[in-house]
């Protein structure tokens, strides 16, 4: 098997074997990297022709950053692997039979290889208006549209008359650590506009509050750090509500399973993610657990030969009663895993399993604040937690300009708040 990017270049591309991987995410691209410049021809399929570093969308939700600090075009990523190309389209269908995808306008792309890479999307669990009126945050699109709502409800409720001011409650609805993160940098947004843009608005009728079904928060941690976190986020003015149900979201209210309900200038829908709705779901007559694709030690999906599934898409197993947690880091392990399965089956060896290497979890809990837990249990909160945030971040962000953006960004923000990306994108996309 050829390594080099001469090697691929002196051959046919389109005569070689061809891999399809649908989804540009963390999962996608890892697949996709251990491929470039290999002798496969490889298609990544992704309904934006950007990779979305969703680990800081919440940063672009709340207006610390612009939305593109955290997307990077996927063609530029691979612009130097002459064996990649890119198909801007979303997948309807997987053939099986004819080892081919149907995308959205019935165009066709036969494959000798298929990685479903496609992600996970919002979790609603049922409850009424959940889905329509909660703002999930897992795209970009989703980041823009909140930070419009977040905006436009400061703007409406400064522009009313003097001395009327309304209460404006935001509820952000899971205790992990997109929520924890989440509601930590919208009080501080909120608090920072206020100061800063002038708004005639009383700080005291504004309340974020953190909502969570089970007794603490961030749940993947030890109670110490839950602890601190609920503490830190208290202080910043959120009020953590854990034990606590939702029964029912309201286009400008939500309900709580003791009966009260508050009316709302927003809900934030941070309560967990699900494969059902995606193509993973439709991989195989029974999906695995979170409707996630239900997959082999090495990936390829049960009963398949040549379909495989990676990321958040694939029910990995952990051990024989667990799966793999849907973070990033299982991502770009199971891709880069997948990719090098694939040169093993076209080199005609045999395929190793897949063993996830735990390299910790983050949590940050607003400027100069968050929790880690690393491998071994070691726990570290704080100054020193933060810092270890911002350097894991910048080093996995892509493109050397958005870590220089970015990088900027936070230092400017820590000595000091600018204005900052406060605005208002009025398009119909975003704009409810």
């Amino acid at each position: 098997m050829a390594n080099s990017p001469d090697a691929v270049t002196t051959q046919q591309v389109s005569a070689l074997p061809h891999v399809v991987i649908v989804g540009g995410g963390f999962a996608g691209l890892a697949t996709a990297k251990v491929l470039a410049n290999q002798a496969v021809r490889v298609t990544i399929v992704d309904q934006h022709n950007f990779h979305t570093f969703l680990p800081l969308l919440y940063q672009v939700a709340t207006a610390g950053l612009e939305p593109a600090d955290v997307a990077y075009p996927i063609r530029t990523i691979f612009g130097h692997a002459p064996n990649v190309g890119f198909r801007h389209g979303q997948v309807r269908a997987v053939d099986h039979q004819r080892s081919l995808v149907v995308l959205d306008d019935a165009s066709e792309i036969t494959f000798d290889h298929l990685v479903v890479a496609t992600g996970a999307t919002a979790a609603y669990f049922g409850i009424p208006g959940a889905s329509q009126f909660a703002l999930p945050l897992y795209s970009l699109a989703d980041a823009r549209r909140l930070r419009n709502r977040l905006l436009l409800s400061l703007e409406a409720a400064d522009a009313l008359p003097e001395g009327s001011s309304p209460q404006l409650n935001y509820v952000v609805v899971g205790g992990g650590p997109t929520g924890v993160e989440t509601s930590g940098a919208l009080a501080e947004l909120i608090r920072i506009a206020i100061r800063r843009d002038g708004l005639r608005i009383d700080e005291s009728k504004v309340r974020v509050i953190l909502v969570d079904l089970a007794s603490r928060l961030l749940t993947a941690f030890p109670p110490s750090a839950s602890a601190y976190a609920a503490r830190e986020l208290t202080g910043k003015g959120v009020e953590v509500h854990c034990g606590r149900s939702v029964v029912e979201v309201q286009e400008h209210a939500i309900r709580f399973s003791d009966g009260e309900q508050i009316d709302t200038a927003a809900v934030i829908w941070a309560a967990g993610v699900t494969a059902s709705g995606t193509l993973a779901y439709d991989l195989a007559v029974t999906p695995g657990a979170g409707g996630r694709a239900r997959v082999t030690n090495d990936l390829r999906v049960v009963e398949s030969a040549n379909v495989w599934a990676v990321g958040d898409a694939a029910a990995v197993p952990l051990n024989a009663a667990e799966y793999c947690p849907q973070l990033a880091p299982v991502a770009i392990q199971s891709g880069h895993h997948c990719g090098q399965q694939i040169l093993r089956v076209l080199r005609g060896e045999a395929t190793q399993p897949f063993h996830y290497r735990n390299k910790g979890i983050m949590a940050t809990i607003g400027r100069n604040e968050a929790v880690a837990k690393l491998p071994g249990g070691i726990i570290i909160r704080g100054r020193a937690g933060w810092l270890a945030w911002l350097s894991l971040h910048l080093f996995y962000l892509i493109g050397f300009r958005n870590r220089l953006r970015v990088m900027i960004n936070w230092t400017w923000r820590y000595f000091d708040w600018p204005s900052g990306p406060r605005l208002i994108v009025a398009d119909a996309e975003t704009v409810d």
